[in-house]
């Protein structure tokens, strides 16, 4: 692989300006098409193939009239204090006209019309629910929904004497697009000044600091464009765009951050500038790309659940991984050169400030006799005073984890599109007033299909329970043997109580009926992804023992990474219940986090996140420590250097994803706030307690058996080197 890296270089020396020109026109081209990216999103891609609500939904598009099938779109009008009868009227009237400009499907029919009309003539002070007539199905109502509220400019309304709202489950997957873009936005604004001031500190040069956050940008924006291509051919859901952005912009100034870092070590060292390029490529650019690659693998067992949403972020996040590796391994090296010594060399302003901040710092004593030895560096010292007591810090740093942890025991899982917006929200307001008029569940039916013998003693089981608030007539299938049943429930459709309504239908109803809606579908989509952990568990772990096991050559040292991340898994759990479902934070800062149960998609999410980005800073710093250990045949000298080597980098890195998270923490959507804190908390105690205390801790108690392999397993595993160069590698390269 080295070799491969090496040539790579001469390539890019040679043709440095015809790899700069092609990826300028892929960044170019990319501008509009990421502009666009969430146009053709879904706030839907829950369904579960295979489930009852699916077989409903397939059942309902082939057995039953077009106007059974019809969706349900449906505008609030609520008036506010002051409104006149007129400005009500003038609100339906603007409705109706929405409605036709965005779709000859679409539109306020007389009757509908007239109803309002007559609601506000007798109380033109209430709210009104006015149903729209969609001849479509829920795909195209969605689309039709999201232009609706471009056209009633919804989500920047300014105020008026009267609101006007959208409900129906098309109107909150068009307010979940509106709603993420904004967060997006937002977040990416907020995100980059802050990993610019941590790699200013980092490198103290402006012109090094921006080449990560370059590499960040470029890679999120391409990633963006090829989104909005793959949506165009297979459904994706909505959040893919927070995805990508938040797993994009750390992962990309991480890998750039990795590679620069060696180049300015070996510039440091007497290198010249093209030797030390060909060198931190051929070192940590090959650690980069089997980092990259070893995440995009645990990426991947997120497609062990079979449902669009998470595949989905999964495909967003594995994109945004593989555009940063190849901007690290092609574009940052031709960036590197054209830069010269501005990438390596410390700006006159830190300079200066690095000289006066030296000049008032105390000096030790004594360091000024010419006998004095030279100081030892901090990570040298930190690594001493851990593994001289490696059973204390072991001890006192797991304690912290596994009390962070316990929390997780008690993690309750609930999902819903309605609780994704913040309280005040238009969409969230516009249903709450629908739901004081209509009753909570008027806008969540439930279907029940069941063959037409049995529908008397379906109504009879629907009408008897005690969560259901009314019953359609049942409606024939076109051939005749099924009946089509509408319940709806006392409370809304994402309450835990209608799920507990949906299970108890699908074991009271008679052989034969089947039990779906949206509230089925969320009910199946929580009962899949809770079935499918334990398959994303064992494949990452087994990913992570085998790749480990081959590039330390160690039986033990993956088992310990394994069991070391899972603690930081659960510490990011722990957490998760006590700020969201707890609701502690809020009790002391007197914010509004509570959300009584984490995001159904959440815990798969971070575990595959954190297992992938945990391994990039194992992988960093244990083949650092292997390069020493091969040099010096000393397990303690060997752990203290190859820290020293990468903990500046490492806790860079870790910072900089950390902080990215953290700025996802403050978006409007909770599931997207809960994979921020999660992700930011694991990220954190894996490269503070885990890397600087547990991993020498436990390497000193293991000593030489840290490194210890079957004989005939030692035959069987290739010999790999990431960060240390082959002898005699280096070959001069035509400029």
């Amino acid at each position: 692989m080295q070799a491969i890296m090496l040539r790579l270089d001469g390539v890019l020396r040679r043709r440095r300006h015809v790899v700069l020109a092609l990826w300028i026109v892929a960044l170019v081209a990319a501008v509009p098409l990421a502009a666009q990216q969430s146009k053709h999103l879904t706030g839907g891609g829950f369904t579960v193939p295979g489930s009852q609500s699916a077989a409903v939904s397939a059942r309902l598009d082939h057995e039953f009239p077009a106007a059974v099938r019809r969706s349900t779109l449906a505008g609030v009008v609520v008036p506010g204090p002051g409104a006149t009868p007129a400005e009500v009227r003038a609100a339906v009237a603007e409705l109706g006209r929405g409605a036709r400009a965005v779709s000859p499907r679409a539109r306020l029919v007389p009757a509908a019309r007239h109803a309002a009309l007559r609601a506000v003539a007798a109380h033109p002070e209430r709210p009104l629910v006015v149903p729209l007539r969609i001849d479509a199905d829920d795909n195209a109502t969605a689309d039709i929904a999201a232009d609706l509220r471009k056209e009633l400019a919804l989500s920047t309304r300014a105020q008026t004497p009267v609101g006007l709202h959208l409900v129906g489950q098309a109107a909150l997957y068009a307010g979940l697009q509106d709603l993420s873009k904004d967060d997006l936005s937002t977040a990416e604004r907020t995100g980059f000044p802050i990993v610019l001031l941590i790699l200013l500190a980092v490198f103290g040069s402006l012109a090094a600091a921006t080449l990560p956050l370059a590499l960040g940008a470029g890679s999120v924006l391409v990633t963006g464009a090829l989104i909005a291509v793959i949506s165009r051919t297979m459904e994706m859901s909505v959040f893919v765009t927070n995805m990508a952005s938040m797993i994009g912009i750390g992962v990309a100034v991480d890998y750039s951050l990795f590679v620069l870092a060696r180049y300015r070590e070996e510039i440091h060292a007497g290198r010249e500038p093209d030797e030390a390029r060909a060198v931190a490529l051929a070192t940590s650019g090959v650690a980069v790309l089997f980092s990259g690659a070893t995440v995009i693998v645990s990426l991947a067992g997120l497609y062990m659940v079979h449902t669009t949403a998470i595949r989905s972020m999964a495909l967003g996040a594995i994109l945004v991984v593989a555009v940063s590796m190849l901007a690290s391994a092609t574009l940052l090296p031709v960036l590197i050169r054209l830069l010269g010594h501005r990438a390596y060399a410390r700006g006159r302003v830190f300079q200066t400030l690095q000289l006066a901040v030296r000049s008032r710092a105390p000096r030790r004593r004594g360091s000024t006799h010419p006998d004095a030895p030279p100081a030892v560096p901090f990570w040298e010292r930190w690594t001493a005073a851990v593994m001289r007591r490696p059973r204390t810090a072991l001890l006192g740093a797991a304690l912290v984890l596994v009390t962070l942890a316990v929390p997780a025991l008690s993690l309750q899982t609930g999902n819903g599109a309605l609780r994704q917006f913040p309280k005040g929200y238009e969409t969230r307001v516009g249903f709450e007033a629908a739901a004081s008029l209509a009753g909570p569940g008027a806008f969540a039916p439930i279907k029940v299909t069941a063959p037409a013998r049995e529908a008397a003693a379906a109504v009879m089981t629907l009408q008897a329970d005690g969560g259901v608030a009314s019953v359609t007539p049942a409606v024939p299938s076109l051939d005749g043997r099924s009946v089509l049943l509408t319940a709806f429930p006392q409370q809304d459709g994402e309450s835990t109580a209608t799920k507990d309504l949906v299970a108890r239908l699908r074991d009271a109803l008679p052989p034969g009926a089947q039990v779906g809606g949206n509230t089925g579908l969320l009910l199946d989509f929580q009962h899949t992804v809770a079935g499918s952990m334990w398959k994303i568990v064992l494949f990452v772990l087994l990913l992570s023992y085998v790749v480990l096991m081959v590039l330390l050559r160690s039986v033990l040292l993956p088992l310990k990474a394994i069991v070391l991340n899972l603690l930081s898994v659960g510490t990011a759990y722990g957490v998760l219940v006590i700020v969201f479902q707890w609701g502690w934070v809020d009790a002391v800062l007197g914010t509004d986090l509570k959300t009584g149960t984490i995001d159904t998609i959440t815990p798969p999410l971070v575990l595959a996140v954190v297992f992938g980005l945990s391994m990039d800073y194992e992988i960093f710093l244990l083949s650092r420590i292997r390069e020493r250990y091969t040099a010096t045949g000393d397990t303690r000298l060997a752990v203290a250097q190859g820290l020293a080597s990468s903990a500046r980098t490492i806790t860079s890195a870790a910072l900089i994803m950390v902080a990215v998270f953290a700025v996802f923490v403050g978006t409007g959507v909770p599931s997207i706030k809960q994979l921020g804190v999660g992700n930011a908390v694991a990220i954190g105690v894996d490269a503070t307690l885990v890397r600087l205390i547990l991993v020498p801790a436990i390497m000193e108690l293991l000593g030489p058996w840290s490194w210890w392999m079957p004989k005939i397993l030692g035959r069987l595993v290739p010999h790999t080197s990431l960060e240390e160069l082959e002898p005699g590698a280096l070959v001069p390269h035509p400029t």
